[in-house]
């Protein structure tokens, strides 16, 4: 009996090829296009195409696309040689901030209130081997049909990558005659300083514990920015982040985040606090003496202690156990530091990946507590579209293993024109300047990434 619209998927091993290049090799092929690269972990998954997708909106959009996932794959034909962590058929994508639908005409209309995909043609990278799935999404015999193509696309996408993948750790610099000048922010410096106040004087005056506001600034180049050479840049000067790329249309969405939402394997989940930061001092010393600085202050450790008291008060109602360290530790990046507490546990039940992250997101560390308020104070005052900024962003296998980690540290480029995030916790006594330095400091690794910033964000 022919199966209408049924997932079929087949795993195999392949040599091995860089990540990067495929992903840039899949762009110049005017294909829909991601690169899922963690360094420290020699874990990398790059998608092709496009085979499924589910782009709910709204605020029920993380158990819709679990729903539909569910569905899918319970009736899929997935054919894999190894249990491999990310081996086989995978849903990769991003939940917008809010999960409204952008404007039609606007800069995130590409990329949905949210948008999970099943690529064509998956490849996951690891210590342990290379292999390439290939996935269809029909009845039988057009998916028979159609996975002869996908090889066919294949052998001219790896072919094109090996011609583009530099020797090994060779880096083109960024050209000196192309800086990057800012060619409009959102807010100013004066409403931010504004926004910053009312924020202040509502936690001083118990309303709030935390906001979260964010800065969005707006650089051009006189030439065309060099994503895959920005993208290795990333990867090499922050190696324990996850570099992440989403190209939808003409747009690419870039960044390598810090910060893990969740990652789940089986009942099993691993989470993280991430808030408070410090910039990185000029040698060891400074780096030490900022460090302390940051575990002493008791501003970053309140604005650190609103996410941890949030997270344990989401999960421990479904958690059979849940290990929350008894003290946070500190981050180090390359232009940063943060507070960092860790967060492990195992779930009473099941629960899918992006049901999980319903509950968590957005964390007091990118949208405030109480939640409900700090949301509507951001949508009053901050004036511009998030999209898939601080939103989850990360993949899904269909064993229920993946991770989803916070979009930060991100652009979203279009030709010569980059668009930078930053955010900032605003709690009682945050100086509206120092949280604006703190916002420059944070769009530096993807400025400096793309080129040399005429005008510092």
């Amino acid at each position: 009996m022919t199966v209408l619209n049924r997932l079929a998927a087949t795993s195999v091993p392949i040599k091995s090829v860089d990540a990067v290049a495929l992903y840039s090799a899949a762009v110049e092929a005017d294909l829909e296009a991601v690169l899922w690269l963690r360094p420290s972990e020699q874990f990398a998954l790059v998608g092709i195409g496009r085979a499924w997708s589910i782009e709910p909106a709204g605020p029920e959009r993380f158990l819709e696309a679990d729903a539909a996932w569910r569905a899918l794959v319970d009736g899929a034909r997935i054919s894999r040689p190894d249990e491999v962590r990310g081996l086989g058929p995978v849903l990769l994508g991003g939940m917008g901030f809010t999960g409204r639908a952008p404007e039609s005409n606007g800069a995130w209309a590409p990329f949905e209130a949210s948008s999970m995909v099943v690529p064509s043609l998956a490849v996951l990278l690891s210590d342990g081997g290379s292999w390439l799935t290939t996935s269809t999404v029909d009845d039988d015999s057009a998916a028979n049909a159609k996975a002869a193509g996908l090889e066919r696309t294949w052998t001219q996408i790896a072919a094109r990558a090996g011609e583009l993948a530099p020797p090994a750790g060779e880096l083109d610099p960024p050209p000196s005659d192309a800086p990057l000048a800012i060619d409009g922010e959102w807010p100013t410096v004066q409403q931010w300083r504004h926004i910053v106040g009312l924020a202040t004087g509502a936690v001083g005056r118990g309303r709030l514990d935390k906001v979260v506001f964010a800065r969005r600034v707006d650089l051009s180049s006189p030439a065309a920015l060099d994503v895959p050479n920005a993208l290795r840049r990333l990867a090499a000067s922050a190696p324990e982040s996850t570099v992440f790329a989403f190209r939808r249309g003409t747009a690419q969405f870039i960044g390598a985040t810090p910060e893990r939402l969740v990652r789940a394997e089986g009942r099993n989940y691993r989470t993280a606090a991430v808030a408070g930061s410090i910039r990185r001092g000029a040698d060891p010393a400074e780096d030490a003496a900022l460090a302390a600085e940051l575990l002493a202050s008791e501003k970053e450790r309140e604005e650190h202690a609103v996410v941890v008291r949030a997270i344990r008060r989401g999960l421990t109602p479904i958690s059979e156990q849940i290990e929350i360290a008894p003290e946070p530790g500190v981050l180090v990046l390359r232009h940063v530091q943060h507070l960092v507490t860790e967060v492990a546990g195992t779930l009473r039940v099941q629960e899918g990946l992006l049901a999980l992250a319903g509950r968590l997101h957005p964390t007091p560390a990118v949208g405030g507590e109480p939640r409900d308020l700090a949301l509507a104070i951001i949508d009053e005052h901050e004036g511009f579209d998030r999209g898939w900024y601080a939103g989850p962003v990360g993949w899904l296998s269909a064993d229920g293993h993946g991770e989803l980690m916070v979009a930060l540290r991100c652009g979203l480029v279009q030709d010569r024109c980059v668009t930078l995030y930053a955010g900032c916790g605003i709690v009682a006594d945050s100086d509206p300047d120092r949280e604006w330095e703190e916002s420059r400091i944070k769009m530096r690794a993807v400025a400096a990434a793309l080129g040399r910033a005429g005008d510092e964000p």
